[in-house]
């Protein structure tokens, strides 16, 4: 196993060379779920996995959507997102190819409804991202440069309320989305990020549109790509495209977005999806170019990372996959217990790497059994029911 080197604080410096809800039900069955994305003439949907005491997978059991996918866009635009509030027990998934906002009921695992956003949304070039909340979901269309508001209906429906124009301080297109209460953050492919008030259900800037501390200290050379966000709100985590392992921290507790704090190891390479793990002890990080999972060690009450552990290179990279996507709990308490991996390229598929823990260090291991092959997809996001519970 190979030990992440212990993260060090990295100072505004210019660093040239550096490449960088509510009410909670129970479903009958626990799964990892798939957005398939599979591009036209192919069909498309969403895969659901029963999870096996020891957090096996079983055979997928496809909910064809009626919509068309791309295989492919933006790491940071997680396409899939969960329910499980409000009433409700829904997954909802985005279709880059036709458009196409859908609905998926949980209980029946059958199609609850489908919205599009207005005619000139889109997002056929590199996908359309979510976010939601017991009310809303939101879509960042990634060609037209749009924020989609959609409200949520009984039933896992939805209906297109309005949309608005975004785009970074240096014309980037917007990439990742997350969101806290009434706050949603937001990353440009330029580098900068932004958040805006949700209270009214359409977004509205808060203003404090900037580049990260990374991007403006590397001249462009890493940039903020995923999104997480403590579940008191209190911090705002980016998990950053670069070279290495790069990850910012913004205490957002003012209700906008500050000055990003930059942690970095030379451990693997990239960290462009993130995941805070249930108890926020640990942050998952996929080092979607170095073939490897990391986690790192959080303190919550300091938003301060340190030290942790990464794994070995997961198997079947290059021959049977090219990068590494979204992940999803082996565990929806404490520390996660490991996590499931999304592998993106010719033949999809998802890794399983479990977790060992004691005091401040750890190991991450790829099971034998892994991966669990996705017949139907181009994969980039992944999920569980139920989602973690923030």
């Amino acid at each position: 196993m190979r030990r992440v080197s212990s993260f060090s604080l990295v100072r505004p410096i210019l660093m040239a060379g550096l490449f960088l809800v509510s009410h909670f039900g129970v479903a009958a069955t626990n799964y990892v779920i798939s957005n398939d994305d599979a591009p036209f003439p192919f069909r498309t949907g969403v895969s659901f996995y029963a999870i096996g005491s020891n957090g096996l997978l079983a055979a997928p059991q496809q909910v064809f959507s009626g919509g068309n996918g791309i295989s492919g866009g933006f790491f940071g635009a997680n396409r899939l997102v969960a329910l499980n509030g409000g009433g409700q027990q829904c997954v909802y998934a985005s279709e880059a190819g036709s458009g196409n906002m859908v609905g998926i009921d949980v209980n029946t695992l059958a199609l609850g409804g489908t919205a599009q956003g207005s005619p000139t949304d889109a997002g056929t070039s590199n996908g359309i991202g979510l976010a939601i909340n017991t009310h809303y979901l939101y879509a960042s269309f990634t060609d037209s440069g749009t924020i989609g508001t959609f409200q949520v209906q009984p039933g896992c429906g939805l209906t297109f309320v309005a949309d608005i124009a975004v785009a970074g301080l240096g014309t980037g297109i917007i990439n990742g989305m997350a969101l806290h209460g009434n706050m949603l953050v937001a990353t440009y492919t330029d580098g900068s990020i932004e958040s805006f008030d949700t209270s009214h259900g359409t977004p509205v800037s808060h203003g404090d549109k900037q580049y990260s501390t990374a991007t403006f200290s590397t001249m462009d050379a890493t940039y903020p790509n995923s999104i997480d966000i403590t579940k008191d709100g209190h911090y705002a985590i980016f998990g950053n495209t670069a070279t290495s392992v790069v990850v910012e921290v913004s205490d957002i507790s003012s209700g906008k977005l500050t000055k990003t704090t930059v942690y970095q190891s030379s451990a693997s390479i990239s960290s462009s999806n993130i995941r805070l793990s249930p108890d926020e002890t640990l942050l998952y990080v996929v080092n979607s170019q170095g073939d490897s999972v990391s986690a790192i060690f959080f303190d919550k009450r300091t938003g301060t990372l340190s030290g942790g552990c990464t794994s070995n290179r997961l198997r079947g990279q290059s021959a049977d996959w090219s990068y590494l996507g979204g992940l999803a709990f082996v565990s929806q308490t404490g520390n996660g217990a490991g996590v499931y991996v999304a592998e993106f390229g010719g033949s999809s598929g998802i890794a399983l790497v479990n977790l060992t823990s004691s005091g401040h260090k750890c190991s991450l291991q790829e099971v034998p059994q892994s991966p669990f092959a996705d017949p139907n997809a181009g994969l980039l996001s992944i999920g569980t029911f139920p989602p973690r519970s923030f």
